[in-house]
């Protein structure tokens, strides 16, 4: 049985401006389908030959982390990182957990935001690796290059043999030019995808010899955590000990332990929109056209729209993605550079660098329609079951417009049903809190009037998912 590690804490600003960091990538439906990475990861690591998978993610992401897993029908521990701190401090608080349920446990860390094309030959990798972890290696998966690729890390296997496809690991390298590349590949290297396997006691007993600070502040947090709801929330006073740094800088390219095998799945850690466009069905022009989109004389291109009709006409080897708040044009070569240009604007606090219009609560979602002096328009969509905060504002009045489904609405203590084309006010000051009690999701528009309308005006009285 292997533990699964599933690192969900990034924040994957290369797909921006469809992956920002209050929603990343690994949580986004990228694939055909519908589904997410993540949702594809934790399903191809469930079942025979599995544990219960341990999730590590940033404590922004809890909800949204619960609601797909729930949605795949999987059971984890979900584990709360209280900052990021890099790979590294997240395999080995998995480690410690993992040793916690058995003292000889293997576990397998995988990334939530990479792409595998044939799951059952992923999970017949992951059983070799599994095998040899057992005997004491640490096991990376090499991904077989399809070509000379300069957004990959490389290693190189080494001479000894460990099993079939399966070598003492001799060298790990950065990413390298194109010419770098190009030798690599013909000498045999693989990529890195990031993933491994190895024993729980190996993995620490490693921290504790090349990066000691990392097991220490890792076991601390662990022992100082508290349950909070379903989630496990790490001390944050131990947690922030650790320093923040890569498990491949931490352990991998110290340790005589490593190996690597040269896996037989087709792989992408969907690094660029570049290599989106690589992974995704095209059309005979060599086209991916999502959403609400058009194209003409255009070639080898990504065109995505999430709500506004994109046309693009007459060009060639480009991205141009659209989302409600933000376009994005870029040479689909250069791709990678997406990330550069994210840290440039939230430099500059351009507020559509790190959020989405649509932010996603427990309770469901709100997204703004327009905001301005003295006024705020929200579209809210409560799930089933699901309720608000009680709460009150001390800046603002509320008018609650129902659109579809029956709200619950309670104001200052009186609790009444309010239907389709009903309006409740809540003036400044009051009391209040929305419940759906319906089957199907409440969808409101809220109008916000005050001189001041902002989230942190928000005094929680009860909330049933323990926010502050």
């Amino acid at each position: 049985m292997i533990v699964p590690l599933i690192m969900a804490g990034g924040a994957g600003t290369r797909l921006w401006p469809v992956s920002r960091d209050t929603l990343p990538k690994q949580f986004i439906a990228l694939l055909d389908g519908g589904e997410s990475t993540f949702q594809a990861t934790v399903r191809r690591v469930s079942g025979e030959g599995f544990d219960r998978p341990v999730v590590i993610t940033n404590q922004d992401f809890r909800f949204i982390c619960a609601e797909q897993l729930a949605q795949v029908g999987v059971d984890a521990d979900i584990v709360l990182e209280p900052e990021r701190k890099d790979s590294a401090p997240a395999v080995a608080v998995g480690a410690v957990i993992a040793s916690a349920r058995r003292e000889d446990a293997l576990c397998l860390a995988l990334a939530a935001d990479h792409l595998i094309g044939d799951a059952e030959a992923f999970r017949a990798d992951c059983q070799t690796i599994g095998e040899l972890a057992a005997k004491g290696h640490i096991m990376t998966l090499g991904i077989r290059p399809t070509e000379p690729s300069t957004e990959y890390g490389y290693i190189r296997p080494g001479a000894e043999r460990l099993g079939e496809n399966a070598f003492r690991l001799d060298r790990f390298v950065e990413k390298p030019d194109r010419a770098t590349a190009e030798g690599y590949v013909a000498e045999g290297y693989v990529w890195n995808s990031g993933n491994f396997a190895f024993a729980a006691r190996v993995m620490l007993d490693e921290l504790t010899r090349f990066a000691p600070a990392v097991v220490e502040a890792a076991r601390a947090s662990v022992a100082g955590a508290v349950r909070d709801l379903d989630f496990i929330r790490l001390d944050p006073a131990s947690f922030a000990a650790s320093p923040k740094i890569s498990i491949d800088y931490a352990v991998m390219e110290k340790t005589s332990r490593a190996g690597v095998l040269a896996a037989a799945f087709e792989w992408s850690d969907i690094g660029s929109w570049g290599s989106l466009h690589a992974v995704k069905p095209r059309d005979e022009a060599g086209n991916v056209v999502e959403g609400d989109a058009a194209v003409l004389d255009t070639r080898n291109s990504l065109v995505r729209s999430e709500g506004l009709l994109t046309a693009v006409v007459g060009l060639e080897d480009v991205v141009v993605v659209t989302t409600q708040d933000a376009v994005l044009v870029a040479d689909r070569t250069k791709a990678g550079a997406v990330k550069d240009l994210v840290a440039r604007m939230k430099a500059e606090k351009r507020p559509q660098a790190s959020e989405h219009l649509r932010i996603f609560r427990p309770w469901g979602w709100y997204q703004r329609i327009d905001i301005g002096p003295r006024f705020q328009v929200k579209h809210i969509t409560v799930r089933p079951g699901a309720t608000l905060s009680l709460q009150r504002h001390h800046h603002r009045a509320e008018h609650w417009v129902v659109v579809h489904g029956t709200a619950e609405v309670t104001i200052d203590g009186t609790v009444k049903l309010y239907h389709e084309n009903e309006a409740a006010y809540l003036p400044i000051g009051c009391t209040h809190r929305m419940h759906n009690p319906g089957k199907i999701d409440l969808k409101i528009i809220e109008v916000q009037v005050g001189s001041y309308t902002g989230e942190d005006d928000i005094v929680r009285i009860e909330d049933v998912y323990a926010r502050q």
